[in-house]
């Protein structure tokens, strides 16, 4: 479909892409990926047109249409959020002025018989018949179930756009580029703003969509289960795999093992050639050799390795101190806006230690309740603190609110106390921020890095209770695991409000979902609460504007059992320990399968040690059929605990 050749783009002298080749096919699902300022959104900037290459060509063929979202937009004022959807349709608005026009026309005139007559009732059947294959009689349907898919609400269809944040914004023009169905989606970071149950919508849609789509993102889920390619663009050149992004990382590791190896031997070879020449440089009787060595040297291609950095990030929270059994209870809480009901009457207990997650569609309470929590609005009912609880709190533009003309290190002297101070540097350099960085400008940073900075002022205090709004905006994969597992380990309470469905799971063992201004309550983690709630296989997210029902009801949830709490958390922990032994009961089975198997094709060949293979053989096949029976005893073990 889309041809880019020997593609090279020059900045200031540096070489970000050189002579790059590849082709996207009418059916690819390609992930972009590579560190930070490898050129990834160039590239998506260079096929969508809106940049030249400094030498090369991108090769699209005459009618292939392209949508291309960016990571930053600039928003126009003025419009409903129905309106500006429909410019997603303005070739359709023209053609109903042709066929208007043209109709005008005929009616006008009497010269049925004429050449010119036919050929305006032509045109006019050719116009009908095209406005209606490009759907002019359903477009209104269209546009409202992706914007019901994106998240908004029907009231919210007739609304200024100029009353919605940048985030619901980008989300309308995402509408617009999917609405166009075009053949080749460009997309970067089109998570950044979604929730969980939009991020599953868009999933969904663009694996069944028909386009090609080529998009950036950290989210490593929505990668692994949207896309069937990557290409990783590294010093300069790519490298392609046919494979989602898990798969590419396994294969990424064992090419960079060879790539290190052939760089070793190549440095070796050098360090030994220039040696020679070196020892011999002057002797006549060896001037021949000498020579010839040094043009090869001159010859030899250079081996690059994109050593990766391995400069450790080390996040670990200060030691919860002590506090009640109960960290935060709601009773009867309701927050309006006006008229607008966000939260009513909503009751909860978040006890100590807990980790918790806010899920829901964008607009449902996550943040109000937050915001509640903090004591930064009014609100109904009540709302208690546990008895010397602690808040540690990072808002969702937390990283905004830092002070762009400090510098780094300055940033983090302000806010620092008493003996931590002299330890100022070592803390920044544990967070990356080591030597010439703890200098920079805030304003000089990255997203990723000032979320680190803003970070780093979260650590700065002793706290036994964390909450976090959408933490992992603008973090790289990398440094979303080392907040995760830091997370982890700290011995305080926890809640998380996020989309980010890997960065979850594991981290949280129960789940309040925010809908129709109420806050349920699931026990589990984070894949669990969307099984239960079918996200992952929805087609039309409106249809869960009511609560919907699992297409699975072997693990019940709060919302359908009368078990008490403690009895519901035991059940709970008791259903993942039985899943845990059939995982790892499978694992051993497959193992041995795969045993099996090649002792069988060893077995086969003519020069086979009968002697040794054989008693291997029947041992692997004695553990496998008992591995098979272990399997059904554990599988009606499991079985019995989901249905008790």
């Amino acid at each position: 479909m889309i041809s880019i050749n020997n593609l090279s783009v020059n900045f200031g002298g540096r070489d970000l892409l050189e002579e790059i080749s590849f082709v996207v096919n009418d059916k690819d699902r390609i992930a972009l990926v590579g560190r930070n300022g490898a050129g990834k959104s160039t590239m998506l900037k260079l096929i969508a047109g809106l940049q030249k290459p400094t030498s090369g060509e991108v090769s699209i063929p005459k009618g292939v249409k392209v949508g291309y979202l960016p990571q930053h937009m600039i928003h126009e004022d003025g419009l409903t959020v129905r309106q500006e959807a429909e410019k997603a349709f303005a070739f359709l608005f023209e053609l109903q002025a042709e066929i208007e026009s043209l109709g005008m026309t005929i009616a006008g005139r009497d010269d049925y018989e004429s050449e010119e007559y036919l050929k305006l009732t032509e045109r006019l059947a050719e116009a009908t018949e095209k406005h209606h294959i490009l759907g002019g009689s359903n477009f209104q349907g269209n546009i409202e179930r992706t914007l019901l898919g994106l998240g908004f609400n029907r009231n919210d269809f007739d609304r200024q756009t100029s009353e919605f944040s940048g985030g619901w914004r980008m989300r309308v023009e995402l509408a617009k580029i999917l609405l166009q169905k075009p053949d080749i989606l460009l997309l970067d970071e089109p998570t950044n703003h979604l929730d969980i149950e939009s991020v599953c919508w868009l999933e969904n849609f663009l694996k069944t969509c028909g386009a090609a789509v080529v998009l950036v993102s950290h989210d490593r889920a929505f990668l692994d289960n949207v896309t069937n390619r990557t290409i990783e663009i590294s010093l300069g050149r790519i490298y392609d795999y046919k494979a989602n992004y898990s798969h590419y990382v396994e294969l990424r590791k064992e090419r960079r093992e060879q790539q290190i190896r052939a760089f070793e031997n190549q440095q070796k070879q050098i360090a030994d050639t220039e040696d020679f020449i070196e020892r011999f440089r002057y002797k006549a009787t060896k001037s021949v050799q000498v020579q010839s060595r040094i043009k090869m040297l001159d010859k030899i291609e250079r081996i690059e390795v994109d050593m990766e950095d391995n400069s450790a990030l080390h996040l670990k929270f200060p030691p919860a101190p002590h506090s009640g059994s109960v960290s935060v209870e709601c009773k009867s809480l309701t927050k309006k806006y006006d008229e607008q009901v966000v939260l009513e009457n909503l009751d909860m207990v978040i006890k100590r230690g807990e980790k918790v997650a806010f899920v829901g569609k964008n607009g449902e309470g996550k943040s109000t309740l937050v915001k509640c929590i903090m004591g930064q609005i009014p609100y109904e009912g009540e709302l208690k603190l546990g008895h010397l609880v602690k808040i540690g709190y990072f808002a969702q533009n937390q990283a905004s609110l830092l002070d762009e003309n400090l510098t780094v290190f300055d940033t983090i002297d302000r806010v620092a106390v008493g003996e931590i101070r002299t330890r100022i540097k070592d803390i920044l350099g544990a967070f990356m921020f080591g030597g010439e960085a703890s200098e920079k400008k805030v304003k000089v940073l990255s997203g990723g890095e000032r979320t680190r900075l803003a970070m780093i002022q979260l650590l700065l205090q002793p706290v036994n209770f964390l909450v976090l709004d959408e933490p992992t905006n603008h973090l790289d994969m990398l440094t979303k695991d080392v907040l995760k597992e830091a997370i982890k380990a700290f011995d305080g309470t926890v809640i998380v409000v996020s989309h980010d469905r890997e960065f979850l799971d594991g981290l949280v063992e129960k789940t309040y979902e925010f809908t129709n201004h109420k806050a349920v309550e699931h026990l589990g983690g984070i894949y669990e609460f969307l099984k239960s709630k079918n996200f992952g296989e929805l087609r039309e997210i409106e249809l869960s504007q009511s609560p919907t029902k699992s297409s699975t009801e072997d693990i019940k949830t709060p919302s359908d059992s009368k078990l008490s709490y403690e009895a519901q958390k035991e059940r709970m922990k008791k259903v993942r320990k039985a899943e845990k032994a059939v995982e790892d009961n499978e694992k051993e089975i497959a193992e041995l399968e795969a045993k099996v198997a090649e002792i069988e094709e060893k077995l086969s060949a003519a020069d086979a040690d009968h002697s040794t293979l054989l008693p291997e053989y029947e041992k692997c096949k004695k553990r496998l059929d008992e591995a098979m029976y272990e399997w059904e005893i554990l599988s009606d073990e499991l079985e019995k605990v989901k249905n008790s």
